[in-house]
Formats: C-alpha cells, structure tokens, sequence
C-alpha cells in the first residue's frame, strides 16, 4: 500500500494507533479514570513488566494518553486518556457491547 493512502484511510490509522496485544483493555482501564502503573499491572497478571511499559510508551508517543510525573518521594506516576484517547470511548462501548453479544452466542451455541 502507498503512504498516501495509508495516511488517509481512517481504519489504517486506527488499526496503527491500537496495535499490539493489549492496547484495547490498557486503553479501557484508562477510561475508567487515572491509573498508576502498578494497578495496571495487577489488572493485567499475565503482561510482563516490560511489555506494559512499551505498550504504554508507544500509546503515550501516540498522544492517545499521559503521563503523570509527581514530584514527591516515592516517586508516583500516573496514566490517563487524552482528550483523542478519551473520543475512543464510545469504540470501547461498542467492542464491550459486541463482546457481551458473542458471549451470549457462544452460550447458546453450546446449549
């Protein structure tokens, strides 16, 4: 595919934006509010220490959240969505709302 329509086709940027394993729930706990580094983990047991913090590094580069120094001992950091990440909600609802529904399907299915 050319650049060009790469950097036009909205579905391509957006595939590009969320790419890797995690990036969707990562994103979805960011939307719940404010997030330090260690509760993301504990939420996320089975990502390693390194691959959370690539994965919040690349969306962080992407501008879709922020990081939070505070100066104070211990050091604290925390997550949130920025204002683009936050317009990703309503992408959230509908894969949490079509995750319900398949859910439901495969319990009928197995009936």
């Amino acid at each position: 595919m050319k650049l060009e329509q790469e950097i036009t086709c909205p579905c391509l940027i957006a595939q590009r934006l969320i790419q890797g394993k995690w990036a969707i729930i990562i994103m979805y706990y960011l939307s719940l509010g404010p997030t330090r580094f260690n509760e993301l983990q504990r939420k996320l047991p089975k990502m390693t220490h390194a691959t959370l913090s690539n994965q919040l590094k690349q969306l962080e580069a992407e501008g879709l959240i922020h990081r939070k120094e505070y100066a104070q001992i211990p050091p604290k950091v925390e997550y949130s969505l920025t204002d683009i990440g936050k317009e990703f909600q309503p992408v959230l609802d509908s894969i949490g709302a079509w995750g319900a529904k398949y859910i439901a399907y495969q319990k009928e299915k197995d009936m």
